[in-house]
């Protein structure tokens, strides 16, 4: 690999994309130092990113404003007045008989309701994705409810399926607790890598005097990152670029997985940056476990290949198993003197895979999804905006809110 990193710092400023005959050997392109893959990127691949309810649209709001390239969004929700606040990214409204777009009132039995009203328009919508990031907060009704049956439609689509979700802080409640925590077990079970991000652990490395408002936005900001972190490997041309099969191979049926990431400034930018990312409290279970890893790292022009190499040494040392390593690596001018890592763990066995569910590979004929008889779920008693004094508004088509 030291060899292959040579080689294309040494040509800085090149695209790189399809030009390599070879990178460190004649197998294909792929230069192999264990199970690390340095590789040249293969085409255009179409990534979507489905917000789902009303946290998932905030945060592809957030994605679409911070520039996310390569990608596509689309906020799906029961409540059409919330989707009118979303700016900047496509929107779709399900569920006008289930809900009359004024949401799920917590429940995400209505949720399943309103998105099975729509199953054909949304394969529509997804159709031709080769990878798909639904995106949701758990504990609701329509990102509990509706999330799990997108990501299955997604799968059935053939699309490398990735669950990026939240689940509740404590203080909102056992009840909402318990709702996001089944609603986990089903999305596990029909996604590809399911990253759970815990709202608890975020508390530890946030101000205690900070507004709940912001601690909300601290919680769509962290989904935002970690999508970011891994769509970017596939999407952003930069100077160690990923083939997407790869990245298949190390995410494909690989259950419960961990997201963190690390920054670091100045003369340690690097190992401040692995640091940080290895000992962020969003890893909630030993990375050494993994059965693959997937990690990014962004720098300026000024980091060298000796300190990309220190990353890859890091992560590969912690891991202390077999695990396949995919990774990628930016340049961006605006980076110097910085350095961020994006890690993602999967296929971790850990207790919370038996409470959270992880995907076995098998995906359920979608004529079960139009059954309608399911437990009712109890309410949420913190109803979602637009649960209250609207009016039903006119679904024409339920193609877009504008």
């Amino acid at each position: 690999m030291l060899n292959a990193l040579r080689r294309l710092f040494t040509n800085e400023g090149t695209d790189y994309a399809g030009k390599f005959g070879s990178v460190g050997g004649p197998d294909g392109g792929i230069a192999r130092h264990l199970d690390f893959a340095v590789i040249a990127a293969q085409g255009d691949v179409r990534v979507k990113v489905v917000g789902v309810g009303g946290a998932g649209g905030n945060a592809v709001a957030r994605m679409a404003s911070a520039g996310l390239r390569g990608v596509e969004f689309l906020a799906v929700n029961t409540d059409v007045q919330a989707l009118r606040r979303v700016k900047g990214v496509p929107t779709y409204a399900i569920g006008p008989i289930a809900t009359g777009g004024m949401g799920s009132g917590g429940s995400p039995d209505r949720g399943r309701k309103a998105v099975r009203e729509n199953l054909e328009h949304i394969g529509e919508l997804l159709e031709g994705s080769d990878m798909v990031f639904v995106t949701a907060g758990m504990g609701g009704g329509t990102g509990t409810g509706a999330a799990p049956i997108i990501a299955e439609i997604a799968r059935r689509k053939g699309a490398l399926t990735v669950g990026v979700v939240t689940r509740p802080f404590s203080f909102e409640g056992q009840g909402r607790m318990a709702v996001a925590d089944k609603g986990l077990k089903q999305l596990g079970q029909k996604v590809d890598t399911l990253i759970t991000v815990e709202n608890d652990r975020l508390l530890t490395s946030l101000d205690g005097e900070m507004s709940l408002e912001h601690g909300f936005r601290i919680a769509d900001e962290v989904l935002r990152q970690g999508v970011e972190g891994i769509s970017e490997i596939i999407t952003v041309p930069g100077t160690i670029n990923v083939d997407f099969a790869d990245v298949k191979s190390v995410m494909m049926n690989r259950g419960v997985s961990f997201m963190a990431l690390g920054e670091g400034k100045g003369r340690t930018a690097s190992t401040d940056a692995v640091k940080a990312a290895l000992a962020n409290p969003l890893f909630t279970a030993p990375i050494e476990g993994a059965q693959g890893i997937l990690f990014n790292v962004r720098g300026g022009r000024d980091l060298s290949i000796g300190q990309v190499q220190e990353i890859a040494g890091m992560i590969e040392g912690a891991s202390k198993s077999q695990a396949q390593v995919v990774f990628g690596f930016v340049q961006d001018p605006r980076w110097n003197k910085q350095v961020r890592v994006t890690l993602v763990a999967t296929g971790i066995p850990s207790r919370e895979a038996s409470v959270k569910g992880a995907s076995n590979g098998a995906v359920a004929e979608l004529d079960g999804l139009r059954a309608e008889n399911e437990t009712q779920e109890p309410f949420d008693t913190q109803p979602s905006y637009g649960a209250n004094g609207h009016q039903t508004p006119a679904f024409p088509n339920m193609r877009k809110v504008a």
